[in-house]
């Protein structure tokens, strides 16, 4: 079964949805004006939220980004909302791709879509590129410093104002992945029941509202090597929101993995990190609080959020995988790395 097919009526006969049809992409990209002639398309980035597709046409490199095959939990996965934020960000200058189009129109590929600039330089996960080995703390401080220039964008801004409702956030993210456990559980779990108790007796206080990404680590984000590193680019907006800044600092530095982690689904995702000349989380944190003045000691409790999250909603991949709509091997191994990610919120709450 392939995941690109030339034309609707291949889109119809496949035994499985298809991810792309190229037919009725190539006009829409005439209609926009991207490119002339066929279309090339190879799938990048990790693969494992909404589909990620480098398109090349004529003199045109671009990006499609789209669900991935359902079922999928109420909401996620919402490609349109995640391009009208980063067009509502990009005249803020949050480092955003350029987008080039969107298709709200389910009809012509099999979901809504949209297209933007593909960004050149690196996703970091496993490996370093030689042109940027040896610059692994200033490729930290860029991602701490994109960071604290998100969390300083004006929410007042009506274009951005519209993303989220702000205060009050903290207790609707743990009331909203709480219903999303019910809903993706596939066995039970319940060391992430005792962490959502124990997120909810704690929950700090929010002092401020600004925009969240939800999903800040280094694997989503392209770093560029000329002339010195730089962060190029964020990406992957689909769960990003109006909240607590905080959430995003406990987030990327719960992904963030130290020599000594064992390892786990998430760390896994950003392996880089083990290697020598990486700084710490410790030292994540303190450039963060440098930069924006904010109180980070309350952090621990933002990453068992973090972390909490992360075995949620990858439970939720994990029943996508046994239903057959994905073939993901890194699905495939959420059996045991699920429980590893629960394992790993309890330790860091104290509770059993």
């Amino acid at each position: 079964m392939t995941d690109v097919v030339a034309t609707a009526a291949e889109a119809r006969a496949s035994a499985r949805e298809p991810l792309l049809v190229l037919e009725p992409l190539a006009a829409f990209l005439d209609v926009h004006g991207l490119g002339a002639g066929p279309i090339t398309a190879a799938p990048i980035g990790d693969g494992h939220s909404n589909v990620t597709y480098a398109i090349a046409r004529g003199d045109e490199r671009l990006v499609l980004r789209r669900p991935p095959r359902g079922p999928l939990p109420p909401s996620a996965h919402d490609v349109l909302r995640e391009a009208r934020l980063q067009l509502a960000l990009a005249p803020a200058g949050a480092r955003v791709p350029r987008i080039r189009a969107v298709c709200e129109d389910p009809a012509v590929i099999g979901a809504p879509f949209y297209v933007m600039d593909l960004v050149d330089g690196d996703v970091l996960t496993t490996a370093l590129p030689p042109a940027l080995a040896g610059h692994e703390a200033r490729i930290a401080d860029q991602l701490v410093d994109a960071l604290a220039e998100l969390h300083a964008v004006d929410v007042a801004r009506p274009a951005v104002a519209a993303f989220g409702r702000g205060p009050g956030y903290l207790e609707r993210q743990v009331r909203r992945f709480r219903g999303l456990l019910e809903l993706n559980a596939t066995r039970a779990l319940p060391q992430l029941d005792a962490v959502g108790d124990w997120l909810d007796a704690n929950r700090p206080g929010e002092a401020e509202t600004t925009v969240v990404h939800g999903d800040y680590r280094l694997g989503n984000v392209i770093v560029a090597a000329d002339p010195r590193p730089r962060l190029a680019a964020i990406l992957d907006w689909e769960m990003a929101t109006l909240g607590d800044p905080l959430a995003d600092l406990g987030y990327l530095t719960a992904m963030w993995a130290q020599p000594d982690d064992p390892d786990d689904p998430m760390l896994a995702l950003g392996a880089v990190t083990r290697r020598p000349g990486f700084p710490g989380r410790a030292d994540l944190a303190r450039r963060y609080a440098d930069r924006t003045g904010r109180d980070v000691g309350a952090l621990r409790w933002y990453q068992v959020l973090a972390v909490w999250k992360a075995a949620i909603f990858l439970e939720g991949s994990y029943r996508r995988f046994l239903a057959g709509t994905t073939d993901d091997p890194y699905f495939g191994r959420l059996g045991d790395g699920v429980p590893r990610l629960a394992q790993r919120a309890a330790a860091l709450a104290g509770v059993s």
